[in-house]
């Protein structure tokens, strides 16, 4: 409903959805916002982290230009909130259940599947590792490395 979207004045809109929602679950004003599509299904053994990083660099890209995202699914209840919930996570350093509670306040039906779930829990320890990388100085990681490869001779 375009309305809405510019009463918001949402610029992004990251679309999730599988080929059987193609018809319906669409961006319908290509000319008016920048869209992510994401062929996913709503199905515990989608492969969601994957699209993690994809869907991070579109959201901050939007927001380092002062825009507003939408992020949307069918129903709004378990891909767009697991998604939301990823980004909310790396973003802020948040655990998943950190994270999930503060979208949850915000749209209280969110209910993402139980291998989303999984999948979030997975992805607190790899974002996690990443932080640590990138917050550790280049003596640090050779220290690092060399301390774990043993000795060389």
């Amino acid at each position: 409903q375009l309305p809405i979207l510019q009463k918001y004045g949402i610029t992004h809109i990251i679309c999730i959805r599988q080929n059987i929602e193609a018809n319906f679950v669409k961006p319908n004003f290509q000319q008016l916002f920048r869209y992510l599509v994401l062929d996913i299904a709503d199905n515990p053994v989608e492969n969601i982290i994957r699209y993690f990083p994809m869907t991070k660099e579109f959201i901050d890209g939007s927001l380092q230009t002062g825009g507003k995202v939408l992020v949307h699914g069918n129903a709004g209840i378990s891909r767009s909130a697991a998604f939301v919930i990823a980004y909310i996570m790396e973003t802020f350093g948040m655990k998943y259940r950190d994270a999930f509670a503060y979208v949850q306040e915000r749209r209280f039906c969110i209910n993402p599947n139980a291998g989303f779930v999984h999948q979030l829990q997975e992805y607190e320890a790899i974002y996690l590792a990443k932080l640590t990388i990138q917050m550790m100085s280049p003596l640090q990681i050779e220290r690092s490395l060399s301390v774990h490869s043993g000795p060389t001779g």
